[in-house]
């Protein structure tokens, strides 16, 4: 049996998924998509998890890797925020049917908000596990000594320690560069549609301060807040995975309701 296939937009990218499609009464409802993290693949705990409790549901459930990320083409050290935005637009175009509710863990949040800015008729609902959008600028950049900040203006690049690997983040200045044109909390942000925004109290990695930043910044009918005493940024443990599919049940719900009967 296949683990994924393989969509290719037609300019030499070659971007690898695996597209469960919908089945019964899922058939006309809104299917699920996932968008990972920086560095992180489709293979991952919460899009494994989602994509069981879509095929116990009936519901259709799309996750890939960006370029450069998992066996996707390309090289991560080449790719920016733009571009795995133009992957993620590219696939759910291609590959999914109607609305879709987005799930964005860390990046991925970042990601599902651009998206929502470019398509908004093709979303149904969005929820962030530890969104981390602008992380860039407001993150990397704001974090970076006046050393660092010149090392990256002239050499293209620097090396940060990671907690989740023994090799460096490296960071390029065509990241830095391109997030600055990416960027979601400087301008107006109206999501016309159900938002959950799931953050661990003991997430090391995004502040719970962005959350609620974006929380206050964004527009919407039906935009709520959830913390989650002690869950850490992975928010992978049985409880915090029970707690997201809970969450996608009540944005389909909320879906629901508010279309025209």
């Amino acid at each position: 049996m296949k683990t994924h296939e393989v969509f290719e937009p037609g300019d030499g990218r070659k971007i690898a998924y695996h597209n469960l499609p919908a089945r019964g009464a899922g058939v006309n409802a809104p299917g699920v998509v996932f968008l990972g993290g920086f560095k992180s693949d489709m293979a991952g705990t919460k899009a494994i998890y989602l994509e069981d409790w879509a095929r116990s549901t009936g519901r259709a459930f799309l996750r890939f890797d960006y370029t450069g990320h998992g066996i996707s083409s390309g090289d991560f050290l080449d790719g920016c925020i733009g571009e795995w935005a133009q992957d993620a637009y590219d696939a759910i175009t291609a590959l999914t049917n109607g609305p879709q509710i987005l799930v964005g863990s860390s990046m991925g949040g970042w990601i599902s908000l651009l998206l929502a800015r470019r398509m908004p008729e093709r979303i149904a609902g969005l929820i962030g596990i530890a969104a981390a959008p602008d992380f860039t600028e407001n993150g990397m950049w704001a974090g970076f000594s006046d050393a660092e900040r010149a090392a990256l203006m002239r050499d293209g690049r620097v090396e940060q320690p990671s907690e989740y690997s023994d090799d460096p983040y490296v960071i390029t200045r065509k990241l830095i560069e391109d997030g600055r044109q990416q960027l979601v909390l400087d301008a107006p942000l109206h999501l016309p549609f159900p938002v959950r925004l799931l953050h661990g109290t003991a997430d090391a990695d995004v502040p719970m301060d962005w959350t609620l930043r974006l929380l206050d910044h964004a527009t919407g009918p039906d935009i709520r807040a959830i913390f989650v005493q002690r869950a850490d940024h992975r928010m992978s443990t049985d409880d915090d995975l029970t707690l997201l599919t809970e969450t996608v049940e009540e944005v389909i719900r909320r879906d629901a309701a508010a279309r025209p009967s």
